[in-house]
């Protein structure tokens, strides 16, 4: 399994949508997105170094592979 960290926003995002298939996006707040990130499985890099800036990527990423998901089904 890949290590993740901070940098790797893309990858984080593919591993919250395989762990959280089913998940409303927008009834999560950032602390929770923070939590659901560090929690992934492969997650290796100091939580401490998380920012606002990098949830909301990682969020508006997410947010962006959903739609895209959707209309493939």
């Amino acid at each position: 399994m890949e290590q993740l960290n901070w940098d790797a926003t893309y990858a984080i995002v593919l591993e919250l949508m395989r762990e959280h298939p089913r998940i409303e996006l927008d009834t999560i707040s950032l602390k929770h997105l923070y939590q659901m990130v560090i929690a992934l499985p492969g997650f290796s890099d100091d939580p401490a170094l998380a920012t606002e800036e990098i949830l909301k990527e990682i969020y508006r990423i997410w947010y962006e592979e959903s739609i895209h998901d959707n209309k493939r089904t």
